[in-house]
This record gives C-alpha cells, structure tokens and sequence, in this order.
C-alpha cells in the first residue's frame, strides 16, 4: 500500500516527511520554525537543489554525473583565482569551466558509449588532480569571492526572504515548464524510458546526452558559486561532500536511476528534505561520517522502492 501511495502522489508524501522533519527539529530545539532559521535553510538548499537540479537530467536518461561535486569545486576555485579580471569574467569562465567538464562527458558518453558511472568518475578524478597539481596556474590575483556572488548567496531581498531564492526559482521554473512542454523534455523522457527506440527512430541520441551533460556541468558550476559565496574561501574540497546529497535528492524525489521517470518538483523536495534532515542531526551533534552513511542508506532503500514502483525489478 505505501509504495502504491508513494508511486502515484510522490509530492504529497514528500511534504509530509519535510513536514515532519521541521516538527522533530522545533522538538529538538524549540524556535527552530522562526522566519530567520526557514530563510537560512533556504540558503543552505540553493546550492544542493541547483547541483541536483543537473543531476535530474541526468539521471532521467538513465545516466548518472559522478563528477559534479569536482566541476562544483573547479568552477568555484577558479573563479575566485580570476576574480582580479572583474566579478563578469570571473562569473564567466567559472560557467565555462561547468560547461566544458559536462560536454567532455557527453562526449565521453554519448559519442564514445563510455558507461555514464565511469566516464563521470574518470573525469571527476582528472578535475581534482589538474587543480592539485596546477592550483596555482589558476590564479591571477589574490583569490577572493567577488561580493556580487557572496551578496546573492548570503544576502536577503525582504526579511528573510534569500536572494539565492530568485536565482534558484528563475532556474526550476524554466526546468519544470521545459521538462514538461519542450521537445527536449519529451525527448529525454523518452530516452530514459526506452534509448534503443528513440535511437531507431532515427534522433541523433548523442546529440541529447552532450546537452544534458553539459546542462549538468553549467548546473554544477552555478551550485559551486553559491556555495562558496556561502562559505567565502574555496579550497579543493569545497563541494566534493555534496556528491551523495545530489544523487540522494533526485532519488528521494520520486527521479527513477533506470531514466524516463521523475521530476523537478520533487528534486526541489529532495533538497530540502535532506537540508532539514542535516540541520536535524546537527541538533543531534552527530558525525560527517553516519551522514554519509545515512545518504547511502537513503538512496539505496528508495532505489529499491521506486524500482517496485516503475515494475522494473
């Protein structure tokens, strides 16, 4: 009965366990619901949702992008290394980095058939080591976080109400409405749902998969600048802890890991589930480490539930 309820009103049971999850954290701590904590969770989730928001598309062609934390963490370092060239060019060649890693997958995947898994591992590891090893090289000035990007990441419009809302609102709308009304959108979701006919019906697939990869990596690049504006300092490992947290958020909400099924919508649930649920274990003082456990709990158990929901088991 649960995973018929869950299958055909995904959005409805994912209100009801954030729901929840607020309740056990006003529990836990009482005035945790107050304006100014809601707003902070809200900057919290941007940089999640709009690394999940990537890794949607992603996994709705049946692939997944195991090197968006990496191009997160590239596109973020390099920016603030070219931020002396002005907060535009910075902003710029951060996006491009985002772009340039996503395509290279695609082409990776869609062109070569490399398997999405290794392809995106491979490329995230190549990531992470020419930073290491060339770090320096990209950097032209005193590295600093332009205060554009730390002002749209921490700031407020009106009360509490973040700024990073409008950037991560104006990107689900153009997602949700594309998803549903584009031909891209059709066309993904058929390609989740069945490669090998969208293929003998004569569409260029690869074609789609270096888009959607390099979608992936533009969506990345945007989750890194609004992480380290939250955090105002890059390091080499600025987002690689949020790989799991992406590939839990698509999967919490109802996007199935055999493609052609999910959506946005419940990807923004995702987030916030797993935003409240940390700052509940925050409460709770418990390790980095049993997080990490927790995600890969998280999205084992509902792969396996939504893969007897879709019958594909």
């Amino acid at each position: 009965m649960t995973v018929r309820v869950l299958g055909d009103h995904p959005l409805i049971m994912l209100g009801v366990l954030l729901a929840a999850l607020l309740a056990a954290c006003e529990i836990a701590q009482p005035g945790y619901l107050s304006a100014e904590q809601l707003g902070t969770l809200l900057r919290l989730a941007a940089p999640l949702a709009i690394l999940a928001a990537g890794q949607t598309l992603v996994m709705l062609t049946g692939g997944i992008d195991l090197s968006v934390g990496f191009s997160a963490t590239a596109a973020a370092y390099i920016m603030t290394g070219q931020s002396s060239r002005g907060t535009v060019v910075a902003i710029l060649i951060a996006l491009g980095v985002g772009l340039l890693i996503g395509t290279a997958n695609g082409v990776g995947v869609g062109v070569f058939g490399v398997q999405p898994l290794i392809m995106t591992l491979g490329m995230g590891s190549v990531v992470i080591g020419v930073l290491t090893v060339r770090a320096q090289a990209f950097v032209t000035g005193a590295p600093a976080v332009p205060n554009f990007v730390n002002d749209l990441a921490t700031g407020s419009l009106f009360g509490d109400v973040p700024k990073s809302i409008l950037l991560w609102g104006g990107l689900s709308i153009v997602l949700i409405l594309g998803l549903r009304r584009s031909g891209y959108g059709r066309m993904l979701y058929a390609y989740g749902d069945n490669p090998i006919a969208v293929r003998l019906a004569g569409t260029r697939a690869w074609q789609l998969l270096i888009l959607t990869y390099a979608l992936c990596g533009v969506c990345a690049a945007i989750g890194g600048l609004l992480l380290v504006g939250l955090t105002n300092a890059a390091d080499l490992g600025l987002a690689t802890s949020y790989l799991l947290p992406s590939v839990a958020a698509v999967v919490i909400g109802g996007t199935s890991i055999f493609g052609g099924l999910g959506t946005y919508s419940g990807t923004i649930f995702g987030a916030l589930i797993l935003t409240v649920l940390d700052s509940f274990l925050t409460l709770l003082d418990v390790a980095q480490s049993v997080r990490q456990i927790l995600y890969g709990a998280i999205i084992l158990a509902l792969a396996a539930l939504y893969a007897r929901t879709s019958g594909r088991v």
